[in-house]
This record gives C-alpha cells, structure tokens and sequence, in this order.
C-alpha cells in the first residue's frame, strides 16, 4: 500500500491557517482528510474550531473509531514530538484504509523542519511521506511592517548584511517557515492597496526559495487541487531546505513568549471587548488573540480572532446544551503579564448573563 501523504500547513501566528484548513475540510475533493492540530497553550482553540466545519464532526463518528480531528495540546509539535506525535501517527498509520491524506497544522511557534524530520523515523518512514509544506502568510500584517518589521528596513538590512547577526527569534522562525515551502499562501490580500500588495509580493519573491510559487488567498479558499498532492517526499531533501537551527544537536523556542488562558463564566458585547483588546494590545507585546465568545441572547458561539489591532469575527455554531456557554480567550506575546490582562477583561463592560 502506498504511504499516506501529509501536508503540512505552517505559517505565523494569525496568518489564516486554520481558516485555511477549515475550507480545505468543507471542499476536500472527496478525500477522507484526517487532521492533525498543534495548539500553543493550554486552552484548545484551533481544533474546536475545525471541529466546528460540519463536516468532520466527531459526533457522527462510528463509535468504534477514533475521531478524525486529533488535537495536540502540550506545546510544539516539534519539542515535543516524542511524547504525542509517534503514537498519534501510529493510530492514524493503523487506520490507512479509511484515510486519503494527512493534513497537519503546526503552532505558529513551531519550527517546520524538525517536524519534517520526524517522518524519516523508522516507526513511520515506511508508512507515510511528507506531500509539501504549505507556509501561510499574512500580507496585510507584512505590508504594515508587522511581525518582520519595516520591508523596506529589512531589504536594505540584507543587503548590507548576508549574515544578519541582529535578526530576532520572530524573523528567524519566519525565515524558516520560509525556506522550508513548497507553495507560499499569502492571505488577506483584499485588506490592502493594490500597491502595497505587488511590494509585499515582489519582496516575498526574492524570499523564497527558487521555485516556490506565492499563491494569493481571500478567506482561506483555495482549492484543495492546489494545496494537495505535490509528491515532494520532503523529508529526503531537507538539506535544500535551509534553517537557521541546522547546526544545532536541539533548539529552544524563546522562552519569553507564553499564551495566556482565560475562561470567564460572563457574556460580553462583541464590540466592547474588542476595544478592551485593542487597549491591551497597544500596552503589552501581544501577538495574536484567538478564542471563543459568548455573547448573551444569541444561540450561536461567536470566534474571535486578533492579530495587534486587528480584529475578526464571526458566528461559527450554536452552544450545545452539554457545554457551558463560557468566553475563553488564549493571548500569545511576549513577557505577558497576566494578571494585568485578567483584570483588564474582567473589568470590562461585559453583560452579565440572564
């Protein structure tokens, strides 16, 4: 039997990549999808959230099988593969006959390569293959000089410099997620001027590696054709993909950036606490904000997601009667300072629940 094929889908922290995934699982082409989720923090969000898709809900299961969508929760993917990666692609490898492909989202933390190399374990090497990478992008945080800072700044930087001794943790990760793409997703096009997208593109472009195409993406709709089915087999040519950390024996993600959980037994107008995250954004070095809202008098849960002072939402599927209509929220930064965050959520104008 052939090994089952994996895409791996990497990209920064709110770039759009569970957004990406949830469409690839409502248009899968009639292919059997199984999906793997690695969560930063302790507060799943991303795998509730495509659970969410109608499509793949584990309540429509067979009993007797394992659900579709499996859910890692205890930090990157890549430090900890031992622990949860080989048994969870063991059950999965047991299940080929009622599998088409593998489609793995990463942390937004998470370095892709280690990840790849996981697969010439001799456990799974037999069994299954790396498809392609999939590296998601942002460009309107990049054509605002978020994340990477100034584009500008930073070409004229390297140019200067091959060697780049100052670049921080955030760029090294992004160059990295970079170097390792068999096909770029640059999401979020339609948020900015047509200018400012060919300058994100052209600047992308001498990024890349030489070959890999930069795919625009409105809302995470792409077809499945175009995300599916490269036949790289990646982890046999991983020394054409170059990283940052290729000559160290381990790597360390920057200790200093954490992930925050709330759970809060309270109701909040949408809008009223998208001011209060935007007022917490502007004071603390918070990179992404995800979760769940529970706005009273509505029956359906409201997603939340934040990327600095932007914000999006939308109403993903009504509250079961088996789980509490709570608002649960993860924060993801830099020295985060939590109880100053609790207290400025909590203290909020929220709308208490009837």
């Amino acid at each position: 039997m052939h090994k089952i094929p994996v895409t791996v889908i990497t990209g920064f922290l709110g770039a759009g990549k569970t957004t990406l995934v949830r469409h690839l699982l409502q248009n899968n082409g009639d292919r059997r999808i199984a999906v793997l989720v690695n969560e930063f923090g302790e507060v799943g969000i991303d795998g509730d959230l495509l659970k969410s898709c109608q499509v793949c809900d584990e309540e429509d299961a067979p009993a007797s099988t394992a659900p579709n969508i499996v859910e890692l929760t205890n930090g990157c993917l890549c430090c900890t593969v031992q622990e949860e990666f080989l048994p969870t692609m063991q059950a999965l490898i047991e299940r080929r006959a009622d599998i088409d492909c593998i489609v793995m989202e990463t942390s937004g933390l998470a370095l892709p390569k280690p990840l790849v190399q996981a697969f010439r374990w001799p456990e799974i090497r037999t069994h299954a293959t790396v498809d392609g990478v999939v590296t998601v992008v942002d460009c309107e945080a990049l054509a605002l000089g978020h994340l990477v800072g100034d584009l500008d700044a930073l070409e004229a930087q390297r140019q200067a410099d091959d060697s780049l001794d100052h670049e921080t943790p955030i760029e090294e990760l992004f160059e990295d997620q970079i170097n390792c793409a068999d096909l770029v997703v640059l999401t979020k096009t339609d948020c900015v001027a047509e200018t400012d997208r060919d300058r994100v593109v052209t600047w992308l472009q001498d990024e890349v590696p030489t070959g890999v195409k930069i795919v625009p993406c409105d809302r995470g709709q792409l077809s499945s054709d175009i995300l599916l089915g490269f036949n790289a087999a990646v982890e046999d040519n991983l020394t054409s993909r170059p990283s940052h950390h290729d000559h160290e024996g381990d790597h360390n993600h920057d200790d200093d950036i954490t992930a925050i959980p709330l759970v809060l037994d309270q109701g909040f107008d949408p809008d009223v606490l998208i001011d209060t995250l935007k007022t917490l954004t502007a004071s603390q070095e918070i990179y992404r904000i995800k979760g769940f809202v529970n706005v009273p008098h509505k029956r359906l849960r409201l997603v939340l997601q934040g990327v600095g002072p932007r914000f999006d939402t939308f109403f993903d599927r009504p509250w079961r009667s088996d789980e509490p209509r709570q608002t649960r929220l993860v924060f993801i930064g830099r020295d985060l300072d939590a109880a100053a965050i609790q207290g400025a959520v909590t203290r909020s104008p929220a709308i208490a629940l009837p």
